[in-house]
């Protein structure tokens, strides 16, 4: 099963990446083959409204969002991780999310000429983690990706997120959590 690995976070090495290598390290043990992309490495650039892709299906901004679109179709499962800053994903994940408006207008020209079918193996997943403890510090964050995934063509699978998580390597120290987000990456192979 193709598994799509989006990394969000700035930051090299960051509390949010070693979330990520838990996860994914339990995704490829119930058999995912998984292709980590580093979003801070790529020349994405925001969506600029245009309405380019609203007959096509297709973006018109050419740049390193367009080798993502087909690994993103091809998928079976992804998993965005992000840091929250704000309440919210990074400015990085943010643009790819942004970009994904293609695919939203692509499935909607889809299903006006009766040829989409929503695929139930096709699931997005949240990784996050949050400095701070706030009661609802995962909201904006989890209501946009379940938003995003759905223009993916995808159903919202879940999440993993811890709070409290704030300076480099406190993610890394925490043995217990990284061993149930390794659990949650085998859940969310099923």
């Amino acid at each position: 099963m193709q598994v799509l690995a989006l990394l969000g976070s700035p930051r090299k090495g960051g509390n949010s990446e070693v979330l990520m290598e838990a996860v994914v390290r339990g995704m490829a043990q119930a058999g995912g083959r998984v292709e980590v992309v580093r979003l801070c490495d790529l020349k994405i650039s925001p969506c600029i409204s245009c309405g380019g892709c609203d007959a096509t299906g297709a973006c018109v901004v050419k740049d390193d969002m367009t080798a993502l679109y087909p690994k993103i179709l091809a998928a079976h499962r992804i998993v965005l991780a992000s840091p929250i800053f704000f309440y919210g994903i990074t400015a990085q994940a943010k643009a790819c999310v942004d970009r994904c408006q293609a695919l939203w207008n692509r499935k909607k020209l889809l299903r006006a000429k009766g040829q989409w079918q929503q695929n139930p193996d096709q699931k997005g997943f949240l990784l996050a983690v949050a400095a701070t403890h706030g009661e609802k510090v995962f909201d904006g964050a989890a209501l946009c990706m379940k938003y995003a995934y759905d223009a993916m063509g995808f159903l919202y699978g879940g999440d993993f997120m811890v709070k409290g998580i704030d300076r480099r390597g406190e993610m890394a120290a925490d043995a217990l959590k990284l061993k149930e987000a390794e659990e949650a990456g085998r859940r969310f192979m099923a």
